[in-house]
């Protein structure tokens, strides 16, 4: 039984109710009682207030039977937006989404500079111009989230970036004295995990999702919240040295991980061996079609050593769903069939092996959902993709 004064528990059942009308898309006062537990009187007031925030609004479910229409509960997705950024260290894409979690703008920028100073002017710069596109909103830009391909601290700063060479970096702060947002900072692999959840796998108690682009990172999911450490450093996974005294590493060791198993270094491994500069996707999905015989040898390689890691990690966490989140797999005919393969161990067990279906857009998806969970202050979030919608559809004005 919850205890506590009157404010605090008004607090936590409207986050409930928040979090179910979300869940539901739309659903009926009766219905929300049913499933909350709540009296009709809480929910009447509480729907009251939220109405009146401009945060939820009401329809008339269409029905042919006699009798009144019932009057449906729905989340106001235009009542602001939220902003995701994926700052990779080629990249930085862009990502706006309404209060749904629904992408409805997306842009990328190269990057040709790893200076703090350079990169936090352009964020600051692209920040305020959501800010001004936002404006008519009634919540306006509600929050912008900034998935970092590096170790944040649990304080949000930045502890160190290895491809920028960022160490100890207050974005954070630096970003909201710019900009006056609401800014969060995330460790990319974080977000790209919570995207998962959020999205996909809603009721999944014991989620892990593995990325492998620029580096590897591991996020972890437990009971849909994550599992960070101490200081936040947990799930720097592709640091995990798999052969001892190998390639050298920015963080320092030899034979990490992700010197043999992100997409990263089998490009550059690839680009070598077939003598092409700025091998891209399309390079490689031509080699698969036609079978090449030196990228189906290296892709052999990969897939072992990508194998090796994984294989630590199901010993470790026992996961009941591990998702991997690679555009180069995605690619790969048999992917998840050769790396099976490798898994023959009796002791590491999992329930689900799966690609991520949202590649190279989870981390900002991610973003998106955890500035709209900030701004809505709820426990749990789940959200649907509107697949009738693209991002090249909508841009605010």
């Amino acid at each position: 039984m919850i205890t506590g004064d009157a404010s605090y528990i008004k607090k936590i059942n409207r986050s409930l109710i928040i979090s179910k009308i979300i869940e539901h898309g739309t659903i009926s006062r009766a219905d929300l009682a049913k499933i909350t537990g709540l009296n009709k009187a809480t929910i009447s007031v509480q729907a009251a207030d939220l109405l009146e925030e401009q945060l939820i609004i009401e329809t008339q479910q269409e029905h042919k039977n006699l009798g009144r229409r019932p009057i449906m509960l729905s989340i106001n997705h235009l009542a602001g937006y939220a902003l995701g950024i994926d700052l990779d260290h080629s990249a930085i894409t862009f990502t706006l989404s309404d209060l749904s979690g629904t992408s409805l703008h997306t842009q990328s920028m190269e990057l040709e500079t790893t200076d703090y100073n350079t990169i936090l002017e352009l964020l600051a710069k692209q920040i305020s111009h959501f800010k001004q596109k936002c404006s008519h909103a009634p919540y306006g830009l509600i929050g912008v989230v900034i998935g970092i391909h590096g170790i944040v601290n649990n304080d949000e700063t930045i502890y160190f970036v290895p491809h920028h060479q960022w160490h100890n970096k207050d974005l954070k702060s630096d970003l909201i004295n710019e900009t006056g947002v609401n800014i969060f900072i995330e460790n990319n692999a974080n977000l790209c995990s919570f995207a998962e959840i959020v999205y996909k796998h809603y009721h999944s108690e014991n989620l892990l999702s593995v990325s492998l682009y620029s580096g590897i990172g591991l996020g972890i999911m437990v009971k849909s919240k994550l599992l960070k450490g101490c200081d936040g450093y947990a799930g720097e996974i592709g640091h995990m040295i798999i052969v001892p005294d190998g390639l050298p590493c920015r963080c320092g060791n030899l034979g990490c991980w992700e010197q043999y198993a992100s997409e990263s270094s089998f490009m550059k491994l690839l680009s070598t061996t077939q003598n092409k500069a700025n091998v891209t996707y399309e390079d490689l999905r031509d080699w698969f079609t036609v079978q090449d015989p030196v990228t189906d040898r290296l892709m052999k390689d990969y897939i072992k050593f990508l194998s090796y890691g994984l294989n630590n990690i199901i010993n470790l966490y026992n996961p009941e769903i591990l998702v991997i989140n690679s555009e180069l797999l995605r690619l790969y005919p048999n992917a998840l069939e050769e790396i099976k393969a490798h898994l023959t161990s009796t002791v590491g067990q999992y329930r689900k092996l799966l690609i991520s279906e949202f590649g190279k857009n989870a981390c900002s998806m991610g973003a998106c959902a955890l500035a709209i969970k900030n701004f809505l202050e709820v426990k749990e979030l789940s959200l649907a993709i509107d697949e009738s919608k693209t991002p090249q559809e909508y841009s605010p004005q």
